[in-house]
């Protein structure tokens, strides 16, 4: 998910109760809400350093407890100041009485544990959407996503929104009649606000797998390759389904159809149960030296790894930029004898504005070979490096 949605999950969590257990609660759920991203650091080794160990071992259970621990200590660091801070100024004689340095006790055991529960919130988070989670590397590399709910959804923001604007504004209509400050408001709106959080996943769960089964329903006349002209076709279905969510509307999905030969890509509208498959099929072509040779280069095998429905071309343009999309104009050239092979995962083909980009497909790889079949460079999203 983004950041800010996992940020406000965290802080969320803490107000819904457990800030009034014990001192720096919300910060320190707010930052381990968010804290596993921090995989982002691979990137400065380029993009596919970047993209290898996005969702790595800072997303697995091995590393959340060692994640906790260094959270709790950037926190016990912050509170040893705020601690010297206040005896500095205790010493200088200012008079009045000191106020106390939190509201709440101060407890690391029960900080740990909160931290923990925080950087459990970033992986369920994640497991929601399409791009998924290794959650038992590196003992088990499987990858499991739920794909019921899109990278960014606006509805699961509105909710944790409500959960911090409120309280303020409720607040400021009861300091206008009087009534007196509380500590700790917003339990209940934080509360309310997980719960209506935890009902939009049902459904969109449950819409999920319904439009898995719709796809899986359907049939295509396929006729095998290489046959002769009058064999009759044959129906099949889908070998196997993935339901992709949509951003706004949680009755329509966009399904890939993996019919052996090719993908079938397809919208699907729970409202009417009907099907209404893409004018396009991606054929999957014959594996060539070139495309063997592509998926055994560091990107290859990364991305054969995590995409289930890989799609792989072979192209030899003249001139390419951002993947294998020829661009006349590009400064950068390539060899025409050279060999461009590209990776994409049919779940993000889907048409959607916020999946757009100006030439390809996010999450696009490109392996450029030369005749050789050697590795010349390689790169995701057109950040090519040798």
């Amino acid at each position: 998910m983004d950041p800010v949605t996992h940020i406000l999950t965290g802080a969320c969590l803490s107000r819904s109760g457990l800030n009034r257990r014990a001192a720096y609660a919300t910060l320190t759920m707010a930052l381990a809400a968010e804290f596993p991203d921090i995989d982002v650091l691979w990137s400065v080794q380029g993009s596919v350093a970047g993209f290898q160990h996005h969702r790595g071992i800072t997303h697995t259970f091995v590393g959340l407890p060692v994640e906790a621990g260094l959270i709790l200590s950037a926190v016990y660091a912050l509170h040893r100041f705020r601690v010297y801070r206040a005896r500095a100024v205790a010493s200088k004689g200012v008079s009045g009485k000191p106020r106390p340095l939190t509201q709440a006790p101060v407890r690391w055991d029960l900080l740990y544990g909160f931290a923990l529960l925080a950087l459990l919130s970033h992986l369920l988070l994640d497991y929601t959407n399409n791009y998924g989670i290794r959650p038992f590397f590196p003992f088990n590399p499987r990858w499991y996503e739920g794909s019921f709910v899109f990278v960014f959804d606006p509805v699961i923001f509105f909710f944790l929104l409500m959960a911090f604007a409120m309280p303020p504004l409720f607040a400021l209509v009861s300091s206008e009649v009087g009534v007196r400050r509380q500590h700790f408001r917003g339990r209940g709106w934080a509360t309310a606000s997980l719960l209506c959080i935890v009902g939009w996943w049902s459904l969109r769960a449950f819409e999920h797998a319904r439009a898995v089964q719709l796809a899986q329903a359907q049939t295509m006349a396929i006729t095998p390759p290489g046959s002769p002209s009058d064999t009759p076709a044959q129906y099949t279905q889908p070998l196997r389904v993935l339901a992709n969510p949509d951003p706004f509307n949680p009755f329509l999905w966009h399904t890939v159809s993996d019919f052996g030969l090719f993908y079938q890509l397809a919208d699907a509208n729970m409202l009417s149960g009907s099907l209404t498959p893409a004018q396009e099929i991606h054929a999957r072509p014959e594996p060539t030296p070139s495309l063997v040779a592509a998926q055994n280069t560091p990107l290859g095998r990364v991305y054969m790894d995590w995409s289930p429905m890989p799609f792989i071309t072979e192209s030899r343009p003249g001139d390419f930029s951002r993947g294998a999309a020829v661009d006349p104009g590009s400064a950068e050239r390539t060899s025409s004898a050279n060999t461009v092979v590209t990776f994409r995962d049919p779940r993000f083909i889907i048409d959607l504005p916020l999946l757009r980009s100006s030439s390809d497909t996010p999450l696009t790889g490109t392996v450029e070979l030369d005749p050789q079949n050697h590795l010349v460079r390689q790169g995701m999203g057109g950040r090519m490096q040798r």
